[in-house]
């Protein structure tokens, strides 16, 4: 019985860059304008990851913005 010859994987290198996006809507919007921001000069972008949420109070105690910390992963090449 011949063994089916293992398939490999190609390996590769990611870059990890964090950006904060900010929205006077909600945290969704705010991941999202981080995302598209940052789409406009990496390329290749592979994964986005979001690692925290706060939110902007204003003196009265009104949010005024929502914030996301967002991680993003892109191939490295050279």
């Amino acid at each position: 019985m011949a063994k089916k010859a293992a398939k490999k994987s190609a390996e590769a290198v990611y870059k990890i860059v964090e950006v904060v996006g900010s929205s006077p809507t909600s945290f969704e919007n705010a991941a999202r304008s981080a995302v598209e921001a940052a789409a406009k000069t990496l390329r290749d972008l592979r994964v986005a990851e979001v690692t925290k949420l706060d939110m902007k109070i204003d003196k009265s105690g009104k949010v005024v913005a929502f914030r996301a910390r967002v991680s993003m992963s892109f191939k490295y090449e050279g």
